[in-house]
């Protein structure tokens, strides 16, 4: 969890020449073990409080060290027990060492990125905007520090710059800015679903706290609706800085609050280096304002999935790898994303975006949230369906849903425009804020196999 053993184990671990694998907390226990073993973990640091961690460790016969954080946990030796038996001064051989995340992609189990050194572009240039100040910048850590955006911007960026680093245990809207005015905080990492609840905050709530420490924001890690996104630079001023990458790393791409205000929606300018370019199902590399594949140059070092060389293989060509995104380049060499490749709706053979059609129905005062699908069409092969979460006050009705159909229509083309609207109350989010738009694609597919 989100506390100041993580930062020692992970400090300790770059120094000594270890890799560490940092492991989402809410997983149960099998989920827990698969990772454990997979990664081939010689030793696991597990805080008390995790209880699935117990049964997952003992189905990893290959751990040699276990210690327990914040408490007791049967058969693991305790933190401050482990910290006594050394003296606290430095090694003799310090080697660098590295992380190796697991992440979910789309179907299957998790796979380690494997990627010794590497570094992503976003992550670089993003940082010369940062403006750290050593003893005088505090980063707010606001996300699980488990997962690759906070790990990489709020501990390892801004620890190297000298930064303090505030922790917050669990999102909590009030509660993040309460600890923004207390601390001081001068740089965040956030993610649209934080920026929405923020937002949402009554206006005298978000009056009571002081925030003009606040002067670097950057998020990621999910597209943010242009209107949350205006709105947010309403509020805080032109802090609010975007990148593009992943846990894969090597590419990336940033976009300042002020690049961004002249040309909304996009999400950086195409680097001489690494590369990236746009493909089309055969390879071939397509012009500006054609949409496709998004694929990045391979790092240096190498990138692959831990003991996995089928799904290697399969996301990557000619030196190049991708993540699976479908965007394209205007004419300045900007890179605008239209959805995933995995999320593609094909409807009478067409290939509509679903993040585009998110993006107006975010607009409608009604609708705080939205996830636009494919469902199964007896004629056309799928048509297109928004499944939405209403703001509070707002009833679901069949009226309702006809107006915010009609509202679509007034921006969309008409064969985008959803032709049924599902009402939730809640839609499924990975950790890190993403929607999971393939779980809530789901139940409308369920025995049935859909064809890509």
């Amino acid at each position: 969890g989100n506390r100041g053993e993580y930062v020692e184990v992970l400090a300790a671990a770059l120094r000594g020449g270890y890799r560490l694998t940092p492991v989402n907390c809410s997983l149960a226990a099998p989920e827990l073990a698969y990772i454990i073993d997979n990664c081939e973990a010689r030793a696991l640091f597990a805080e008390a409080d995790v209880a699935a961690v117990i049964p997952a460790a003992a189905d990893c016969p290959g751990l040699a060290v276990k210690v327990a954080i914040g408490g007791d946990l049967p058969g693991f030796q305790s933190y401050e027990a482990a910290l006594a038996e050394h003296d606290g001064a430095d090694i003799p051989d310090p080697t660098a060492g590295f992380t190796m995340l697991y992440t979910s992609g789309t179907t299957g189990r998790p796979k380690g990125v494997y990627r010794p050194g590497a570094i992503s572009h976003a992550v670089v240039i993003a940082q010369r905007t940062a403006d750290y100040r050593p003893g005088r910048s505090v980063q707010l850590c606001a996300g699980p520090a488990y997962h690759a955006a906070p790990l990489v911007f709020d501990i390892r960026g801004a620890m190297s710059y000298g930064a303090s680093l505030v922790f917050l245990r669990k999102w909590d809207s009030e509660g993040a800015l309460a600890a923004i005015a207390k601390h001081g905080v001068t740089h965040a990492h956030l993610v649209p679903i934080m920026f929405q609840r923020l937002l949402a905050l009554p206006a005298e709530v978000k009056a009571r706290y002081d925030l003009s420490s606040l002067h670097w924001i950057i998020h990621g890690a999910a597209p943010c609706p242009p209107e949350v996104k205006y709105a947010m630079l309403d509020w805080l001023g032109p802090i609010v800085h975007e990148y593009y990458s992943s846990s894969e790393g090597g590419a990336g791409f940033f976009i300042t609050a002020q690049e961004w205000l002249r040309k909304p929606g996009a999400v950086g300018k195409r680097p001489a280096a690494p590369r990236s370019r746009i493909v089309d199902e055969d390879g071939r590399e397509l012009p500006n304002g054609q949409a496709g594949m998004v694929f990045h140059e391979l790092p240096p070092t190498g990138l692959s999935y831990f003991k996995d060389p089928q799904k290697t293989a399969a996301s990557q060509r000619d030196g190049f790898f991708t993540m699976g995104d479908i965007g394209y380049f205007d004419p300045d060499g900007d890179l605008f994303l239209t959805g995933r490749s995995a999320e593609v709706i094909i409807s009478g053979g067409v290939n509509i975006y679903p993040q585009e059609i998110d993006n107006v129905l975010l607009a409608h005062p009604a609708v705080t949230d939205c996830s636009t699908v494919g469902v199964p069409d007896a004629e056309w092969g799928e048509s297109v369906k928004a499944v939405v979460q209403l703001r509070p006050g707002w009833a679901p009705t069949p009226a309702l849903a006809a107006e915010i159909l009609a509202f679509a229509r007034k921006t969309l083309a008409g064969f985008k425009v959803p032709r049924s609207l599902d009402f939730t109350d809640d839609l499924p989010r990975t950790e890190s804020g993403k929607i999971l738009r393939r779980e809530v694609r789901a139940r409308y597919w369920a025995g049935r196999e859909r064809q890509i």
